[in-house]
């Protein structure tokens, strides 16, 4: 896929196609070209993956919109494989503000992106409805605007931010699907009865729901059976590289090399980094 109207046409049929879309996150060029060797068929980015690389706290606005924007398209120009955005907020209160940030998520070749609910501000975590509603209308207008299909997520940020209420949950998804976002996600989502009644209420419209943590219980299969339409990991393939890293880094301080015989071997690793 050479051009960016065929990459945004590909990821936007896998949304179509049978079975689930398994969307893994990289977090930099090298661990995209890690997944593209494993036979995914897109990406996406993850903001915390990029906040913890850059040696910040993520979800607390400390990597601009240019910054992820770098790192997006690093990741893009690493493989041929469609790659999606977290595009956070929008980076901005206003509805110009989604709007200005899909059109710069599409310049740095981008087909696909979620934006979602959260203020970014403890006292408010949440936007209004009608002002959030507001911001996915603006960021729609300025999808449909690109010439090629981008796939535009909607989040809906509730249970990450204290208020597991999933009626307004709901009422989010469904008000965000009639204004024209091409996927509904509510991340934090993870009983079959919850995932149930997000897929009922905005169908025909695919559900992403976020994969992989220790809490999560359902498997692929069961999602597929409850009709959900894409998954994604969020930060958690990071956290495994990191979490590896810094137990290795501890026991290597303690004097203890037996974790370094763990690594990849350095052939093989260098191996999948061939142009």
């Amino acid at each position: 896929m050479s051009t960016q109207a065929q990459r945004g046409e590909a990821f936007a049929s896998l949304h179509r196609g049978p079975g689930v879309l398994v969307l893994p996150n990289p977090w930099d060029a090298g661990s995209a070209r890690m997944l593209a060797h494993l036979g995914f068929h897109a990406l996406a980015t993850t903001s915390a993956g990029l906040a913890f690389a850059l040696g910040r706290r993520d979800a607390e606005g400390n990597v601009s919109r240019d910054e992820a924007l770098a790192n997006a398209r690093e990741i893009v120009e690493a493989t041929s494989l469609p790659v999606a955005a977290d595009l956070e907020n929008g980076y901005g209160d206003h509805p110009e503000d989604c709007a200005a940030t899909i059109r710069a998520a599409a310049s740095v070749g981008l087909v696909g992106g979620s934006i979602e609910d959260a203020s970014g501000r403890p006292e408010a975590p949440i936007y209004p409805m009608d002002l959030a509603v507001e911001r996915i209308r603006a960021a729609v207008v300025a999808a449909r605007g690109l010439g090629f299909p981008f796939t535009l997520a909607a989040r809906a940020e509730n249970y990450l931010h204290g208020r597991p209420d999933l009626d307004d949950t709901l009422r989010r998804l469904v008000a965000y699907a009639e204004a024209g976002a091409d996927v509904l996600y509510a991340p934090g989502l993870s009983t079959r009865e919850q995932i149930h009644e997000a897929v009922l209420a905005v169908a025909p419209r695919p559900v992403n729901v976020l994969v992989g943590s220790a809490s999560f219980k359902l498997s692929l299969d069961e999602l597929a059976e409850l009709g959900v339409k894409r998954v994604s990991v969020g930060s958690n393939l990071a956290r495994v590289a990191l979490g590896a890293f810094y137990q290795a880094a501890e026991a290597l301080r303690r004097g203890d090399l037996a974790s370094m015989s763990h690594a990849m071997p350095f052939d093989r690793l260098n191996d999948l980094f061939k142009p």
